[in-house]
């Protein structure tokens, strides 16, 4: 998926799409991918680290290092294509997450949607947002999501400062949030949800 246009003609950062490249070295990303999940799966985020990963894929570190950069773009590209299609539902889907509902309803939708899919990947996005706390916000996906949210609440409250609540509202949704509330104090996804809808209800003062 290349970048999408909201209706509203705003520019949607979309995850990335991988270059196209030569058989050999699709076949290296590939090897390096599986190789990350395995430990991930296996012996958790920890175990992860740019040479292990090598190891475990029979490939030198340099091509790990140059194939991806570091280990927080590694994980990333590991929810890459689950992330292009989560996109797709919110830009284009069905209503109330795609468009067609009231922006409030669409709002709702989007943070229950999340919801799910950080409780899905939480272990590599977790993984990657402890390598590098900071990294998330600068990411194709997060950058999709912030446009997306300003965009819902700029129509609902013209007066806030969209970008600001966008931010915060997007840490409901945090993978080291999901993982506290899901693993430390066994809340449910949905029970998360619902607790997302009696938040976005709260009268201001």
């Amino acid at each position: 998926m290349g970048d999408e246009r909201h209706r509203d003609g705003i520019e949607i950062v979309a995850a990335g799409q991988p270059p196209a490249e030569r058989a050999d070295a699709a076949r290296n990303r590939q090897r390096i991918l599986d190789a990350a999940e395995q430990l991930l799966s296996e012996h958790g985020p920890e175990a992860v680290t740019m040479n292990s990963v090598a190891q475990v894929a029979g490939i030198g570190v340099g091509t790990v290092y140059r194939r991806f950069g570091d280990l927080t773009q590694l994980l990333l590209a590991l929810v890459d294509h689950r992330e292009r299609q989560f996109q797709q539902t919110f830009l284009s889907g069905p209503a109330p997450l795609g468009p067609g509902a009231p922006p409030g309803d669409r709002l709702r939708a989007f943070f229950h949607a999340l919801t799910d899919h950080v409780a899905e990947h939480q272990t590599v996005m977790l993984a990657a947002e402890t390598v590098s706390p900071l990294a998330r916000y600068t990411t194709g996906p997060y950058l999709a999501w912030h446009l997306h949210v300003s965009m819902l609440v700029r129509q609902i409250r013209p007066d806030a400062d969209a970008a600001v609540l966008a931010d915060l509202l997007l840490s409901l949704s945090s993978p080291s949030l999901i993982r506290h509330l899901t693993a430390r104090r066994g809340t449910t996804p949905e029970q998360i949800k619902t607790s997302i809808d009696q938040l976005l209800k709260m009268p201001s003062r």
